[in-house]
């Protein structure tokens, strides 16, 4: 059993809050649009599995520690996140034909800074989006998720806020 802690378009910006939520995660997960390796560093210093990818906003040096997509099995869950992907019946053209045809069982993507849970019954797998982290974008309320999975199960899912965006 893993507990995780999604986050994603962190932008460069780490809220001191995220240590309370993630310190008992065994694993972090970013989507992207990190900012800096500071980011990285100060997820590391919370638990010392970081997994990630990055985004569209992310220089060489996130580009260089993260892929692009990331497919990966934890416990007994295929997984497959990336920055840029869409959500059900609007997958992104970079991924909507690999996904139709191998779809992992948990989906996550960033980008849009909307926070996003949502069940493909089509492809029989679960989407989340975690939302923004950061301080730019349009979004008014920073958010994370944090969840479990256990075995083939993913469970106990947990959508939290950090407060408004300032």
């Amino acid at each position: 059993m893993k507990k995780i802690g999604l986050i994603s378009d962190t932008h460069n910006y780490l809220d001191p809050k995220i240590e309370k939520y993630f310190k008992d995660c065994d694993e972090i997960w970013h989507v992207g649009d990190v900012g800096t390796i500071n980011v990285i560093d100060g997820l590391l210093k919370i638990v010392p599995t970081v997994r990630g990818v990055y985004g569209n906003i992310d220089g060489q040096d996130i580009r260089g520690y993260f892929p692009k997509n990331l497919r990966f099995k934890c416990e007994d869950v295929d997984v497959w996140m990336t920055h840029i992907g869409g959500y059900p019946n609007r997958y992104s053209l970079d991924v909507r034909d690999k996904i139709k045809r191998n779809p992992p069982k948990l989906f996550i993507s960033g980008h849009s800074h909307i926070l996003k849970v949502m069940f493909d019954k089509k492809l029989n797998l679960l989407h989340i989006n975690p939302g923004a982290a950061g301080k730019h974008g349009f979004h008014k309320v920073k958010t994370i998720v944090r969840f479990t999975i256990d075995k083939e199960n993913i469970k106990d899912l947990e959508v939290i806020e950090l407060g408004e965006r300032v």
